[in-house]
């Protein structure tokens, strides 16, 4: 995809990183005469070592080079003049972008493996307003990874049995610990796969679909790790038929990082530990036991 944008210095390639709460994303754009390309985007689990992660995804590009890069993470703090966007910015970035194709919405839906976030927009683009879930995991795209793994499903294999269920397991989605027990007395008394993961696929889907009704929004984007969940989008469009889900929906938010850069010139020099910030303790170290 291709879009017009004005660029300080075309024909460069700049990079965009998001640090989620489970999974690295890069995404690398280019210029060409004025035009932004999307050259290469990889999302990859980090399994709580997001730095080991990031270096892995980097060291992949280690013959390229690029003009510059920005940083989606949670934390602003830093380490030098590292360029930290928060969340909210590298959405309206990258919607910025996927808008000017025509997939316009009035609200994106960020669900993603630790919570989910509807982020109101108003007619220019930018966020107005952000409805949140509760805090609980229930829900969440790595609880689902979670209860997916401990039935030695892989998410395919899961999306593809939630799909073809037509009588979802109801789970509690209240609580984590309530909905974990919900699925495995359900599976102990005999109750199929199938049915489970359907059940725990319309769980999120509901979550989501509440918050949407709070926003009073009606074309909302779906962007995050869960978009990439078939059966979770099957059931959204059945309150919200006009969801959009783009395909750069799993590395949205890095694709507003790199756009940012390509505009604000940021400094070239990649390396995890610039990204990172130290990890200084005032409290006293002891061995361990």
């Amino acid at each position: 995809m291709k879009q017009d944008c004005a660029l300080d210095q075309p024909a460069k390639s700049y990079l965009g990183i998001c640090i989620g709460s489970s999974t690295v994303s890069c995404v690398r754009i280019g210029s060409d005469n004025g035009q932004i390309d999307v050259l290469s985007s990889r999302c990859k689990p980090h399994h709580g070592d997001p730095k080991g992660c990031l270096t892995s995804l980097l060291s992949g590009d280690s013959n390229q080079t690029v003009a510059g890069f920005a940083v989606v993470r949670r934390t602003s703090v830093s380490n030098g003049s590292i360029p930290i966007l928060t969340e909210p910015e590298a959405l309206e970035y990258a919607y910025e972008y996927v808008a000017a194709s025509g997939f316009e919405c009035d609200a994106i839906v960020s669900a993603g493996g630790e919570v989910f976030f509807v982020y109101r927009l108003d007619r220019t683009g930018h966020i107005a307003r952000v409805f949140s879930g509760n805090k609980c995991a229930s829900g969440t795209g790595e609880f689902f990874l979670q209860q997916i793994r401990r039935m030695n499903l892989s998410v395919d294999e899961a999306t593809d049995l939630a799909v073809s269920e037509p009588s979802p397991y109801k789970v509690s989605g209240r609580c984590s610990v309530f909905c974990k027990s919900d699925c495995t007395h359900a599976l102990n008394k005999g109750t199929s796969k199938q049915r489970v993961v359907a059940g725990l696929c319309e769980m999120m889907a509901g979550k989501i679909v509440d918050l949407l009704k709070q926003s009073g929004c009606r074309r909302p984007m779906l962007v995050g790790g869960v978009a990439r969940n078939r059966a979770v989008v099957e059931m959204l469009r059945r309150e919200f038929p006009q969801v959009i889900v783009p395909d750069e929906a799993p590395w949205f938010e890095a694709l507003g990082a790199a756009l940012y850069a390509s505009r604000n010139g940021c400094t070239p020099d990649i390396h995890p530990d610039h990204v990172f910030p130290y990890q200084v303790s005032s409290f006293e170290l002891l061995p361990p036991l």
